[in-house]
């Protein structure tokens, strides 16, 4: 399997939280970052899951990050490494990993086949050495079926990275078809 470790925050059926993502992806309130990635520190320290060494956030298509004018997952990732180990911070590692196409995005595709075959090839790792034999906790904010979430493990585990674990804010449900 890609993923060592799945960890999601909430259910994304609570109206507060699909609020605060839609508002912070959709109306770029990049304020809402801190109290998101509390979310994912807290859910982190309720679990078993062991202390990353290096956390790598989803990418975006640098046209996407252009508009959006944020990746909100890096600023997740940044913020979870400066808190989730108070006094010694985790590097965020923002561009080891890259989106090489533009991608359809996931919640407008409702075939569960296709969205995998969306994400197939839509990312590389720019420097394998830095995550070789490394711990990699994944950032990013919703999963649905999980495709952007395994494809970004498959690129880690095939560079040499010995663990990988993702957290997400929410989980979005999605029935296979």
């Amino acid at each position: 399997a890609p993923l060592d470790g799945l960890c999601v925050t909430t259910s994304y059926t609570l109206p507060i939280v699909a609020r605060a993502i839609h508002t912070y992806k959709y109306h770029f309130v990049k304020d809402l970052a801190l109290p998101l990635a509390g979310l994912l520190r807290a859910q982190l320290l309720a679990t078993a899951l062991p202390v990353p060494e290096m956390i790598i956030p989803i990418p975006l298509h640098p046209r996407r990050e252009r508009w959006r004018g944020f990746n909100q997952s890096a600023l997740l990732a940044e913020a979870l490494a400066d808190t989730l180990t108070p006094g010694l911070p985790l590097p965020s590692m923002e561009r080891i990993l890259v989106r090489t196409r533009p991608t359809t995005p996931q919640m407008t595709i409702t075939h569960y086949a296709k969205r995998k075959e969306n994400m197939r090839g839509a990312f590389a790792i720019n420097d394998t050495d830095r995550v070789r034999n490394k711990r990699v906790l994944l950032v990013d904010d919703v999963a649905t079926t999980g495709a952007t979430l395994f494809e970004c493990a498959d690129i880690l585990k095939d560079a040499g990275a010995k663990e990988v674990y993702a957290v997400v804010i929410a989980r979005q449900e999605f029935k296979k078809s």
